[in-house]
């Protein structure tokens, strides 16, 4: 476990638990269009530093620290974020969930795309859309899954939308899918998140942005290794820290 990792856990059981408290984690009105807070409980350090399921406010803790690092790279423009907890399967109804998808994706500038995490019931996916172009990719870390219809719905509705925005007439009946078959595969039934975390976070490294050529079936599959995974929960405790350090 990276250091200051266990040290949050330390913090958890001497500070958050005895006295009831929750961490305060900002979110920047650029990041997923509106200016709030998150509050991240006990129970979601432990999930977490445990490598147990997680849910979407610990996801939504790591796409802070994502945003920081496009804000500090300028690509901000080039990338956008999606809160998981507005769009996923338990986030209100289809009507609900495809306005709040299509309000982020209607400022999209030119070739820019959204990382889109999904539950759609028990399964972390990672969807990529890309609205001018009316094309959406699909990664799944588990093998031979059909893609969720109503997270189909909810994207394309968006898109519909996103055109309808922008006043463009699109030749297509429907976005196109592209399900991403070179996507690391988890080795149990519990990683789903920590690769949802790890997709984006390799999406975002490539200076190139070529994730489709990345996650290519044609190409040999990128393996997860405990390192990779390590880094990843390094920067979210590292974001964390850094959110506790800003609130005192």
């Amino acid at each position: 476990m990276p250091a200051p990792l266990l040290a949050l856990c330390q913090y958890v059981e001497t500070k958050l638990k005895p006295s009831n408290e929750t961490i305060r984690i900002h979110m920047p009105e650029e990041m997923f269009g509106s200016d709030h807070d998150t509050w991240l409980l006990s129970e979601d350090i432990l999930q977490f530093a445990s490598m147990v399921e997680i849910g979407s406010t610990v996801i939504a803790v790591y796409m802070r620290y994502l945003f920081d690092y496009l804000k500090m790279a300028n690509m901000v423009n080039l990338v956008g974020l999606v809160d998981p907890g507005q769009v996923s399967s338990q986030s209100g109804t289809l009507s609900h969930r495809s306005k709040h998808l299509s309000e982020r994706l209607k400022n999209a500038d030119g070739d820019q795309f959204y990382l889109v995490p999904y539950n759609p019931r028990g399964h972390w996916v990672l969807i990529i859309v890309r609205p001018a172009k009316e094309i959406v990719y699909y990664m799944d870390s588990l093998p031979n899954r059909s893609v969720d219809e109503d997270m189909r719905n909810i994207v394309n509705t968006s898109i519909k939308m996103y055109n309808s925005h922008t006043c463009k007439q699109s030749s297509r009946k429907s976005p196109i899918w592209k399900n991403l078959q070179g996507t690391p595969r988890q080795p149990t039934n519990v990683e789903c998140g920590y690769y949802v975390m790890c997709f984006m976070r390799d999406i975002i490294h490539d200076l190139g942005l070529a994730f489709e050529k990345k996650f290519d079936m044609k190409k040999e599959p990128v393996v997860y290794t405990k390192e990779h995974i390590g880094e990843v929960r390094l920067e979210w405790a590292e974001l964390v820290k850094k959110q506790l350090q800003n609130n005192k």
